[in-house]
This record gives C-alpha cells, sequence and structure tokens, in this order.
C-alpha cells in the first residue's frame, strides 16, 4: 500500500481555512436550526418569565465562549484533525479515548438523522398545508440531502468551504431580517408589542432544576462551537486563527441570537411560542404570512450547513482514531481531494441506518448527558497535562479560571438534573457511556492485523482509489502565545 502523490505533493490533508473561513466554520457550525425552533425550550423552563429567559441567552453566550475557548488550547497545542480525540488519548490514556469515540459514533449520526429529518419537513411541508406531510417523503428527501452532503465532503475541503461561506450569508440574511423587524416593531411602540417587556418580572420564577433544563436548550442552540478544534489539522496557524475565530465569531451569535430572541417576543406572546412547533414560522405567519417560504428557505440553508459541519467534524475523529488503531486503517485512508472518504462513507452509512429506522432519532435526548461528560473529561485531561508536561509547547495558553469554570459548568449540567428530577433517561446516558468501556476490553482483545483483514483493506483501498496519509503530528507548533498576543 504505498503512498500515492498528486502533482508532486504528498497525500495528507491540506491547510486550506484561514481567519475568515474559519469564522464561515463557526457561524455555520453553531447557528443550526435552534434559533428558528427551539427558543420555546429555554421558555418553557424558565416558567414563561421573559427576563429570566433572555438573561439565560445572554448567559449561554457567555459559558460558551469560555468553554470553546478553554477547548481552542487542545486544538492549538495539537494541531491535527480530531484533536479532542488524540488530546484525551495523550492525557488520559486510549480507553478514555475510546470512550470518546464510541459516545461521537453514536451521537454524530444521531444529530444529523434529526437535522435530515428536520430538513425535510420544512422544504416539503409548504406543499401539504393545513396537515402534516406524509413520512415517507420526508425519510426520502432526508437520504437524498443526506447522501449529497457524503459526495460534497469527497470533493474536499475547499469545495466544502465555498459551500459553507454561501449558505451562512444566505442564513445570516434571514436572521438579520427578523431582528431588524422585532427592532422596527419595538421602536414604534405599539401596546401589543411592547407589553411583554413591561411587565416581564410578573410571572413566576423557575426552580434550581428548571433553570439547568433551560440551560440545556440554550446550549443546545450554540453547539457546533467544537468544530475548528476537529479540523485543526486544516487550519492554517491554528495557534491563532483557532482562538481569534472563536473571540470575534461567537460574540456575533450570541448577539443574534438574543436579538432573534427579543423580535420573536415582540410579536408573539411567550404561550404562542412554548405552543409553536416552529416559533421562526408561526412568527413569519403573524407579521407577513407570504414570506413563509422565505424563512422555510432560510431554515433549510440553516440546517443543510449545520449538517456539512457535522460531517465534517465526524470524519475527521475517525480519521484520527483509524490512524491510533483503534478503526480499521481504511478509515484513515485520503483521496485526491485530500478527503478521508471513507470516514465520510461511514458516518453517511450509520446516520442513514438511523433515519429509516426513525424511532431511534428519539435516542438523542440521551445523548445530553454524554456530550457535557466528554466535555469535562477535555478540561480534566487539560489540567492533567498541564500539571505531568509543563514544559509541552503551547501555542495557546486559556487561564487557569477558564479552566476551573468549565468543569463548574459540566458538573452543574449534569448533576442537577440527576440530583434534583432524576429520570429513567439519564439511567440509560450513564449505560450508554459506561458500556463503551467493555466495548474497549473487546477491541483490545481482537486483532486487527489478521491476514484476512489486511487483505479487505487492501482491496477496498484500490475500489475507492485512496491512499494513506503522511505523519499527522506533522505540522505541530512550538511558538507561544495568549489572548494579547493573538490581536496584537
Amino acid at each position: 500500500m504505498a503512498k500515492s502523490q498528486k502533482h508532486g505533493k504528498s497525500m495528507q490533508l491540506l491547510r486550506a481555512i484561514g481567519f475568515f473561513r474559519g469564522n464561515i466554520l463557526i457561524l455555520s457550525a453553531t447557528i443550526g436550526a435552534g434559533i428558528f425552533v427551539s427558543p420555546k425550550g429555554v421558555l418553557k423552563y424558565s416558567s414563561l418569565n421573559v427576563a429570566v429567559s433572555l438573561s439565560i441567552w445572554a448567559a449561554c453566550a457567555v459559558l460558551t465562549l469560555i468553554s470553546a475557548l478553554s477547548h481552542a488550547e487542545l486544538g492549538t497545542t495539537f494541531p491535527i484533525s480530531g484533536a479532542q480525540y488524540y488530546f484525551l488519548k495523550r492525557s488520559l490514556g486510549s480507553s478514555v479515548a475510546f470512550l470518546n469515540l464510541w459516545i461521537k459514533l453514536f451521537t454524530h449520526p444521531l444529530r444529523l438523522a434529526t437535522e435530515s429529518l428536520l430538513l425535510s419537513t420544512y422544504t416539503i411541508q409548504p406543499f401539504y398545508a393545513g396537515c402534516p406531510a406524509p413520512e415517507l417523503p420526508k425519510r426520502c428527501l432526508a437520504l437524498a440531502v443526506l447522501w449529497s452532503l457524503g459526495l460534497l465532503n469527497a470533493r474536499g475541503v475547499q469545495t466544502v468551504a465555498w459551500l459553507q461561506t454561501v449558505s451562512t450569508l444566505t442564513k445570516m440574511t434571514v436572521l438579520c431580517f427578523i431582528c431588524l423587524t422585532g427592532i422596527v416593531l419595538l421602536g414604534m411602540g405599539e401596546k401589543e408589542n411592547v407589553a411583554r417587556f413591561e411587565n416581564a418580572l410578573d410571572a413566576e420564577l423557575p426552580d434550581v432544576s428548571q433553570i439547568a433544563e433551560a440551560f440545556l436548550q440554550g446550549l443546545f442552540a450554540y453547539s457546533g462551537t467544537s468544530i475548528l478544534n476537529s479540523m485543526a489539522g486544516e487550519i492554517k496557524n491554528p495557534g491563532k486563527n483557532i482562538p481569534k475565530s472563536l473571540i470575534t465569531g461567537l460574540p456575533v451569535v450570541a448577539v443574534v441570537y438574543l436579538l432573534a430572541n427579543v423580535s420573536y417576543l415582540a410579536v408573539l406572546t411567550p404561550k404562542e411560542i412554548v405552543s409553536a412547533d416552529a416559533v421562526a414560522l408561526t412568527w413569519t405567519d403573524k407579521i407577513i404570512p407570504s414570506m413563509q417560504w422565505v424563512i422555510s428557505f432560510g431554515i433549510s440553508t440553516s440546517v443543510f450547513s449545520t449538517m456539512c459541519c457535522t460531517v465534517l467534524s465526524a470524519s475527521r475523529m475517525i480519521y484520527t482514531a483509524s490512524q491510533e488503531g483503534q478503526l480499521p486503517l481504511i478509515f484513515s485512508m485520503l483521496n485526491n481531494h485530500s478527503c478521508p472518504t471513507m470516514a465520510v462513507s461511514q458516518i453517511i452509512i450509520l446516520t442513514s441506518i438511523v433515519i429509516i429506522t426513525s424511532d431511534l432519532i428519539n435516542l438523542i435526548r440521551y445523548s445530553g448527558l454524554a456530550l457535557w461528560f466528554l466535555r469535562g473529561l477535555h478540561m480534566i485531561g487539560l489540567l492533567k497535562l498541564r500539571y505531568q508536561e509543563p514544559n509541552l509547547p503551547r501555542p495557546y495558553k486559556v487561564p487557569l479560571p477558564f479552566i476551573f469554570g468549565s468543569i463548574a459548568i459540566s458538573l452543574f449540567l449534569i448533576l442537577t438534573p440527576l440530583i434534583k428530577t432524576p429520570k429513567m433517561e439519564h439511567v440509560y446516558g450513564l449505560i450508554f457511556i459506561f458500556s463503551g468501556l467493555l466495548c474497549y476490553w473487546i477491541h483490545v482483545h481482537l486483532s486487527q492485523q489478521s491476514v484476512c483483514f489486511v487483505k479487505v483493506t487492501c482491496y477496498l483501498q484500490l475500489l475507492f482509489n485512496v491512499s494513506p496519509p503522511e505523519d499527522h503530528n506533522e505540522g505541530i507548533s512550538t511558538e507561544k502565545s495568549d489572548l494579547k498576543e493573538i490581536f496584537l
């Protein structure tokens, strides 16, 4: 299995993402369907208290920025694709890294399947005014969109980055329209528009468990900030561009989210928002019914770009796990466009299974506990590596209060629902997490290097025209900088 070359260049992932495209990736991955359809979750668990709801949205923005900047040290210290996985293996060992792989192999397809079905629903629904769209067309369209994404990703990260730029500009235009409309309505001073804000403090206050649930709902809309860590091996000068993109991109997301929620509340009552399946469409029906197609297109575009980022992130994790020997070697091989085609195919196939057996979509609610469990592990690993390897080159070093703050956030979001309102789904989540350790024990007792396995790998390599990459550790920086130096 000799390494192939193209135009005299070695076969490896290309560092094609700079500061501008890094910001585009942040906006694409973070602004998904959440802000269009899920503000009702935050309002519901805030006991319909408008002031508490808006405060939670603002607090989620701050917590997300702290968590993202803390995790940025992972991608800048080890600027390789799938940096979170590689970091856990380096800091906490192979078993914890495999646990991360185990959780992500389930949660990525579940998230992709949910987004695919959501996109197909909002694309088809305008053709079935007044009644729900049939399930079969929705699933067929979801599969078609999913496989189109797979083919697009196989063309390489530069093609994907171009599409992300176009789709991000489209959804930002729709969101700006929503935000500006809300500002204009409030500026006009109509009583029905400002009433919700004048009586914002009259509603009852939520308890601690409700606040934790509201934070989970809000933080879901901010998910996707780890995309730059997943793509660290394809980012130019990751030591500066990763934290700089986070610092400039996430405040934009926060402002847009707050203004969009204000606009929703200027038009709809809290009860109308909570009862709406899609807040943005309900908002449009009340303001400009003829614009429903535009908002529906905006939601579809937003979901599509987020799905594209999910495929990028998931495939890079599989790519790195394959290089580290915890998945078959074939998943780390690249095509002529420097894309891990087999890793992309693996995610697409797993997601297709979930879409076809759509009852599994309900399992997405069990993944929240696992994801915050992983974020806590990342911070523990960061502290351990700081202690064990203090002289390890770190191009960007996050302040310790940010790390402890991220750990506190994870503990609060995990333990509060478990203690205050324990449910069977929490037990299922814990069983799912720790069943990964059993799978790891089975994994280490199975040999991947059998003659039959090597032959299968060779056949697949020839069939899909893929080749092994160069050393994935190449390009790790030895320069040091901090938050001040990044902008100087």
